[in-house]
């Protein structure tokens, strides 16, 4: 679900990360389930503020959040990826509260009896390592996987054609890490490539989280992209448009075509050659190549030009 995570904590976006724990304490401490008891409207609000500062108390998250927007974001992340790594226990002793507290408050309980957070965070609870094995008022860690990074990668149209191999360069913890990814062929802008285990660190001997790249393709100077298809434009002077004529196009490959322009042309009119475009996933049929025929209509005419363009016109051309 979306939501605005600044106005949620009544912050601005250039907040600081001192700026943001101030006010989800002071918000937290309002509507505390200890002061709310029953109060359904103030559990909602406690689970928002949580997820909020969840978010917003994590620099990756934030700027992924900054980044992508509020709707965007939560199409990447899951509720399990925005409570990873938040430690339930942690904000509880800040308040001076354990997690045994809770249980025999019995203000979250759930109804099957199990972890009093589940109610409200869902699996979320159990990855701060909060988990269902809390013994009097204390928890062991538990392994946490660590966070997902989301990367983005540019690449050309021919990569697009053929396929490629590229290779990129992660730190962890002071280190450089080259990962190879292989993009396959006829890849979409902004599909995500998962690898696994390439994320950040997890800890408590938790898995490693997956790096996701984002695919952008770069403008290419002669084609444009429309599906599997590819447009080409090529501009003809009027009497060519009138009489007739052949324009050459080279294609990714490097493969020559002369095109003929039949006599007549309209003006946008599309010239296509079959099989020559990208193709439709690794193995899929090859999407065509139009040429888009633009008439160019002089903004200057010289003497004589004017001179043979008024007797064409009293022709009726």
């Amino acid at each position: 679900m979306s939501m605005d995570y600044y106005e949620v904590l009544g912050v601005s976006k250039t907040a600081s990360a001192v700026e943001i724990k101030k006010a989800y304490r002071k918000l937290a401490l309002k509507y505390h389930p200890d002061r709310n008891k029953g109060d359904k409207t103030a559990e909602a609000k406690f689970k928002e503020i949580n997820e909020a500062y969840a978010v917003l108390s994590d620099p990756e998250k934030r700027k992924q959040y900054d980044t992508f927007g509020s709707t965007e974001f939560h199409q990447r992340y899951s509720q399990e990826d925005i409570f990873r790594g938040f430690d339930i226990n942690d904000i509880l002793r800040q308040f001076g509260f354990s997690a045994g507290s809770f249980r025999t408050s019995g203000s979250f309980r759930s109804s099957q009896g199990g972890n009093p957070f589940e109610s409200i965070f869902g699996h979320a609870a159990g990855m701060g390592g909060m988990g269902g094995g809390c013994q009097s008022g204390s928890c062991r860690t538990q392994a946490v996987k660590g966070a997902d990074i989301t990367y983005e990668l540019t690449i050309s149209l021919e990569d697009v054609l053929h396929g490629a191999e590229k290779t990129i360069s992660l730190r962890h913890n002071g280190t450089t890490e080259n990962v190879s990814v292989k993009i396959p062929k006829g890849i979409e802008s902004g599909k995500r490539l998962r690898l696994t285990g390439k994320g950040q660190p997890g800890s408590a001997g938790g898995p490693p989280g997956d790096l996701y790249l984002k695919i952008n393709i770069a403008p290419h100077p002669d084609f444009a992209r429309d599906g599997d298809n590819l447009i080409v434009e090529r501009k003809i002077p009027f009497s060519q448009a009138c009489l007739g004529t052949t324009v050459k196009i080279t294609t990714l490959e490097g493969k020559t075509f002369s095109v003929k322009v039949p006599a007549g042309v309209q003006q946008e009119s599309r010239l296509r050659i079959k099989g020559h475009g990208l193709p439709s996933g690794p193995i899929g049929r090859r999407g065509d190549i139009y040429v888009r025929i633009l008439v160019q209509i002089p903004k200057k005419l010289t003497r004589e030009q004017k001179k043979l363009v008024k007797q064409l016109a009293e022709v009726g051309l």
